[in-house]
């Protein structure tokens, strides 16, 4: 990601080999040491997209993420596997978010969360590619707990830091924070306490989606995550402080892999879990932008309109360095 174009088409060509080496092991026409070598391939393409993404040492971080991925490839730990996958799930939800660009018109904001879900996506299948064997609930906290710090810690600089939040800004991350942290409570709870009869609805809606959806929409995933992102990048073509409402957006790409890691679904019901949760994800998106902007006093199709045209914003371009 700079002025050489090399560099990115050497990382989309890792990407691409890596996903091939996955899904050739997924079909049983390879052992399993092709699926690791896939994820290698991956998690080192994504480590350095994202170290120069944020003007880092894309150089020092892909050659840390190699390492890591040649030791699991030679002694075949499973603590390095799990932590491998940890980590991989992890970047690959920072990357996402990072890779999306300002969104001045609703449909390029649906756009980039399409492109953000297929990063995470690919990401998630590599995670998986290693073997993890942490148990799905610490995995599922472990992961999203490192791509939030992670995020934040890229975000602060981004969006200004603190002092430059502002009041819309101080919303974003009060609301979003608070969500998140209910979000978890609350099942944290239903894990520990809850019972079929204190929460009898919730339960008759998941049996009625799953028996005729096939499925059941993540609520972290559609509730937070896809509807910040879509709202982050739209902000982010007017303020810089869209980027604290993308930061949120990691919450609807980690959960990919907890997805796909799942014992208990088949892949059937992994693709209508994420399709679901994308689409509900979306059209909360879409509504909290039409939200913000008639908020901002821009109603009707003249309003509308000139208002694109004021969001003029400059960022840097997909492939180029933020910082």
């Amino acid at each position: 990601m700079g002025r050489s174009p090399l560099p990115v088409v050497g990382c989309v060509l890792m990407v691409l080999g890596g996903l091939a080496a996955l899904v050739v092991e997924a079909l049983g026409l390879a052992p399993e040491v092709v699926a690791t070598a896939g994820a290698v391939s991956v998690s080192t393409a994504y480590a350095w997209a994202v170290a120069a993404r944020t003007g880092g040492r894309p150089v020092v971080f892909g050659l840390l993420a190699l390492g890591i991925g040649i030791a699991v490839l030679v002694t075949g730990e499973d603590m390095l596997r799990s932590g491998a996958a940890v980590l991989t799930t992890s970047v690959s939800a920072v990357l996402a978010v990072l890779i999306t660009v300002p969104a001045v018109k609703v449909v390029q904001a649906v756009r980039e969360v399409l492109i953000a879900f297929a990063v995470a996506a690919v990401g998630a299948v590599a995670a998986i590619g290693f073997g993890p064997l942490l148990s799905l609930i610490r995995f599922e906290y472990t992961t999203l707990a490192l791509a939030l710090v992670i995020v934040f810690v890229l975000v602060y600089r981004l969006g200004a830091g603190l002092h430059g939040l502002g009041r819309r800004g101080l919303v974003v991350i009060l609301g979003g924070g608070a969500v998140l942290a209910l979000g978890l409570a609350y099942a944290e709870l239903l894990r520990e306490y809850g019972t079929p009869g204190l929460v009898a609805w919730l339960f008759d809606a998941a049996d009625w989606s799953e028996e005729h959806l096939g499925a059941v929409p993540r609520p972290m995933q559609a509730l937070l995550g896809i509807p910040m992102l879509a709202w982050g990048v739209h902000l982010r073509a007017r303020r810089r402080q869209g980027w604290w409402a993308c930061a949120f957006g990691v919450t609807g790409m980690v959960p990919i892999a907890h997805v796909l890691a799942d014992p208990a679904l088949s892949l059937t019901q992994v693709v209508l879990t994420e399709l679901y949760s994308l689409i509900v994800g979306l059209v909360l998106g879409v509504l909290l932008i039409r939200a913000d902007l008639l908020v901002s006093g821009s109603r009707g199709r003249r309003a509308s309109r000139l208002e694109e045209e004021s969001a003029v914003r400059p960022e840097a371009g997909r492939t180029q360095p933020l910082l």
